[in-house]
């Protein structure tokens, strides 16, 4: 896609650009030009006038007079349309809408939810100017290196269930990465992805609730994918998947398998409860069983990272034998050196 030109698109999943489907579902395969301009009702000539808008966008198309037009490489761009042919999925991204750059996915998604965007809808950019990570810190997200992506979710489930999301999304990032890379990324909780001890992955979790519901929560992921350097203040705490596997990742398979391993556990655990994927997220957590340092404001804790509770509270036996349970998202988590 042409850098500096800003990109922002909104498709449903019923209405996508259909020259592009056509094209992602035939794979290696051609499309005729006849077969294109029937199904689409348009002239040959606008035909060509697509596939050159195509061109403009990065992909790499062969024509052919006998055979039609087939995609021989696709530009490593999250399109809705390139979400939809490779995913498998029911209600995530049935509405898409995709940014080649924007300020944070975070705050368009809120925005967006409180407009009445429907339950699964994703906010993708390319590139975020003002990315958030928790307690107020900027998340780094240059252009084309990672993926940047907000869900809109609207279970109908009370506000203090709400960081279960947060443990359901990191299981489904972990198994993600592992899946298309088989990196062995961990969990530190509260909402971070590790490799080799190094940060790759956050996740953000932000609701609008009244006193005894949930309006929507907004689960934004930022994951480091092909990110070659960090500034000096992050570049001991922060890693890539490719810095981690040696090559280039393709974003659209981690992309993919991420939302596709995230409907799955949600919609489990709205069906038969989250015990499944807390035990899960148990079983890829760095942190169980070994000493932690909880920092809230003035306030410091020391012990031993027993388990998170049912609403994923971490509960700390503390150095007086005392068990205190610490909510997600009030604290950072450091592992002892000992």
């Amino acid at each position: 896609m042409t850098r500096g030109k800003r990109i922002e698109i909104v498709r449903d999943k019923t209405n996508p650009d259909r020259l592009l489907m056509m094209m992602l579902r035939a794979g290696s395969s051609y499309v005729s030009g006849e077969e294109i301009s029937r199904n689409l009702g348009v002239s040959r000539s606008a035909v060509w006038k697509q596939i050159n808008q195509l061109r403009e966008m990065g992909y790499e198309i062969e024509a052919s007079t006998r055979l039609g037009y087939r995609i021989s490489k696709s530009p490593d761009i999250l399109l809705p349309e390139e979400i939809w042919a490779k995913a498998d999925l029911s209600f995530l991204g049935n509405r898409i809408y995709y940014f080649s750059s924007i300020d944070s996915t975070n705050t368009q998604a809120k925005k967006l939810a409180q407009q009445g965007a429907p339950h699964g809808t994703l906010v993708i950019a390319d590139e975020q100017t003002g990315g958030k990570g928790r307690m107020g810190r900027s998340w780094l997200s240059p252009a084309g290196e990672g993926i940047w992506v907000s869900v809109i979710l609207k279970p109908r489930f009370m506000p203090f269930d709400a960081p279960k999301l947060t443990i359901l999304t990191a299981v489904a990032v972990v198994e993600a990465i592992r899946r298309e890379t088989c990196i062995p990324a961990e969990i530190k909780w509260p909402n971070d992805i590790l490799v080799e001890g190094k940060k790759v992955c956050g996740i953000l979790t932000e609701m609008s609730a009244e006193l005894d519901a949930l309006n929507f929560v907004v689960i934004g992921i930022g994951i480091n994918v092909n990110s070659d350097f960090f500034p000096e203040e992050i570049r001991d705490k922060a890693i890539s998947l490719k810095m981690a596997l040696g090559e280039t990742v393709k974003r659209l398979d981690i992309m993919s398998c991420f939302l596709e391993r995230l409907e799955y556990h949600y919609n489990a655990s709205i069906s038969q409860g989250f015990e499944s994927v807390f035990e899960k997220w148990r079983k890829l957590c760095c942190n169980l069983g070994k000493p932690v340092e909880i920092v809230a404001g003035s306030k410091v804790i020391t012990g031993i990272a027993l388990n998170i509770d049912a609403q994923g509270a971490l509960m700390i036996k503390k150095d007086n034998g005392e068990i205190e349970k610490v909510l997600s998202g009030d604290v950072s988590l450091r592992k002892l050196e000992i």
